[in-house]
């Protein structure tokens, strides 16, 4: 008791800063973690300790001007928070069931973020049940989910965001994932880009110089330039590089930043794939990738995987683990390269043999293992 009192004691509110206090049962003699969800790096560790029998712990940090979102942390347990200004966040919760049995006081945000928490796992738990009933055809079972996925959404949009734009838990509801993708997916759908245009135009309003904001902003401007009748494009390409490569080659940023060229995997037989980690159907298809990856890849089978999702913080998570190349394509739909290879649907994949040459297109490809073998 008095080292819980110490704890709470060295919390004592500064002006210019948040605290989060409260007490993890059950976790004596674990690490806590308090982590930041930024924008560019992901979770970034801000603060740790060790708890004590009492399980009591006490963050104090900086305050930022507009809402940020942090994580409290225990191995794979998790408790997600948002902070708006100099406020006291009190969490209590019981381990091992710390992500969905904790309470929250102190910040309404960070209540409906629970409660948002709690709603997305009843959506998982429903999603994997239907996705391993054999009784359905596989066409049967995405077509269930997918009207799981968008009973989800409509209860959401006018429970949560509606009359709520502005509001910490409805920024953060615009980014929640099922599996390795978003749930509500702007680039493609045109009601979910209205719901975030208007979040991000209550951000704006009352956040205008913040990061999320901006963020948030581009990523509206993008959708919709992506979903706007693409444009018709008049090229000159150096029609003698295209012969002597046999492929209309490209550089692109990977996850670091490093400049991936197409044309330097020659010598190997490399799967073209132009993709959005956003789409639905994106896990199962990064799975089946990664079979066909683990199975040739040392036979000289490559994959130069490109992204074109609105948001590259949602390609940078979903790539992270990836081993094969993943870059990234800023212009999105809009991209020359796209009408270049003309690539009418995504995702969409070609063939290019160990000389560099294009041999097939993802249409004319009936069977892709087949295809891969006979390459190498």
């Amino acid at each position: 008791m008095l080292l819980a009192t110490i704890v709470l004691l060295g919390c004592g509110q500064r002006a210019d800063t948040f605290c989060i206090t409260g007490h993890i049962a059950g976790a004596a003699d674990t690490m806590l973690y308090l982590e930041h969800l930024t924008l560019s790096e992901g979770a970034v560790p801000a603060d740790s300790i060790r708890l004590g029998s009492d399980g009591a712990f006490c963050f104090r940090k900086k305050a930022d001007a507009a809402p940020e979102f942090y994580r409290l942390r225990i191995g794979g347990q998790c408790i997600n928070l948002s902070i708006d200004s100099t406020e006291t966040v009190e969490v209590t919760a019981n381990m091992p069931d710390m992500s969905f049995g904790y309470r929250v006081e102190g910040s309404g945000a960070c209540d409906t973020i629970r409660l948002l928490c709690l709603k997305l796992a009843d959506l998982e738990r429903e999603a994997r049940r239907i996705s391993l009933d054999r009784n359905f055809t596989l066409q049967e079972r995405d077509s269930m989910i997918e009207g799981l996925v968008e009973k989800y959404k409509t209860e959401v949009k006018l429970e949560y965001i509606r009359d709520h734009y502005a509001a910490p838990y409805s920024y953060y509801a615009c980014f929640q994932t099922l599996g390795s993708q978003l749930v509500f997916d702007p680039m493609y759908n045109q009601s979910d880009l209205t719901w975030m245009q208007a979040v991000a135009n209550a951000w704006n309003e009352k956040y205008p110089a913040c990061q999320r904001t901006e963020n948030l902003v581009g990523i509206v401007r993008k959708c919709r330039r992506n979903q706007a009748k693409p444009r018709q494009i008049v090229l000159d390409i150096d029609g003698d590089k295209v012969r002597e490569l046999g492929i209309i080659d490209m550089t692109l940023p990977d996850i670091n930043g490093q400049e991936r060229t197409l044309s330097d995997l020659r010598g190997q037989v490399v799967l073209l794939d132009f993709t959005a980690f956003a789409m639905d159907g994106s896990t199962e298809r990064t799975l089946l990738l990664r079979e066909l990856y683990a199975k040739y890849h040392e036979k000289g089978f490559e994959i130069y995987q490109v992204s074109l999702d609105a948001s590259e913080h949602l390609w940078k998570q979903r790539c992270e683990a990836l081993p094969w190349v993943s870059v990234y394509m800023e212009d999105g739909l809009e991209s020359d390269m796209l009408q270049l290879y003309d690539v009418q649907h995504l995702p969409c994949f070609f063939l290019i043999d160990r000389n560099c040459d294009l041999q097939a297109r993802q249409e004319n490809i009936a069977d892709l293992e087949q295809a891969i073998e006979a390459l190498l």
